[in-house]
C-alpha cells in the first residue's frame, strides 16, 4: 500500500513538473519575425533568474515578458521601442549589454582594469624578489677571495 502511495505521489510530481514546463506557441507573420522574437528574448535577461535570458528561463515572469514582447511586436513596435519599454519598467538590469555610459564604465572596463592592475602588481613583486635574490654588488672578504681562488685552481687542474 505504501509503495502504491509513493508511486502515485512520484507520478503526481512528474506531471506537475510537465505542466509547469508548458511550451509556449506564438504565431508569427513570417520567419523573420520568429527570428526577431528569438533575438530579443536572447538579448534580454530574466528579472528573477538574474543569469538567464528570457528564452531559457522557466520563471513565470519570463513567460509574461515573452508574451509582452510578442504583443509589442504584433503592435508594430521596433526592437528599440520594445527594449526601451522593458528598461523603463524593469531597469537596465534586463539588458545583457547595457549601453556604455559614465555610470556603466566600471561594468564595461572594470575587468580589464583589474586584470591590468593585477598584472602590474605581479610584475612589481617578481622584480623586487629578483632584485633581492641577486644583489648586484657583492663584496667578498680577503679570506673569501682566497678560498674562491683556491677552489677555482682545484677545478681547473
Amino acid at each position: 500500500m505504501i509503495r502504491y502511495i509513493a508511486a502515485s505521489l512520484l507520478l503526481l510530481l512528474v506531471w506537475i513538473g510537465v505542466a509547469q514546463a508548458a511550451i509556449e506557441t506564438f504565431n508569427y507573420a513570417n520567419d523573420a519575425e520568429r527570428e526577431r522574437f528569438q533575438a530579443l528574448t536572447r538579448e534580454l535577461r530574466c528579472p528573477k533568474c538574474q543569469n538567464q535570458d528570457l528564452a531559457d528561463s522557466n520563471a513565470p515572469i519570463a513567460a509574461d515578458l515573452r508574451r509582452e514582447i510578442h504583443r509589442l511586436m504584433e503592435e508594430g513596435n521596433s526592437n528599440e521601442q520594445i527594449i526601451d519599454y522593458l528598461v523603463a519598467r524593469y531597469g537596465e538590469f534586463v539588458m545583457y549589454r547595457p549601453p556604455v555610459e559614465k555610470r556603466t564604465w566600471l561594468l564595461w572596463y572594470g575587468p580589464a582594469a583589474f586584470l591590468l592592475i593585477g598584472f602590474c602588481i605581479i610584475l612589481i613583486v617578481v622584480r623586487r624578489r629578483r632584485h633581492e635574490a641577486l644583489p648586484s654588488h657583492v663584496q667578498l672578504s680577503a679570506d673569501e677571495q682566497a678560498r674562491l681562488a683556491s677552489l677555482l685552481e682545484k677545478k681547473n687542474s
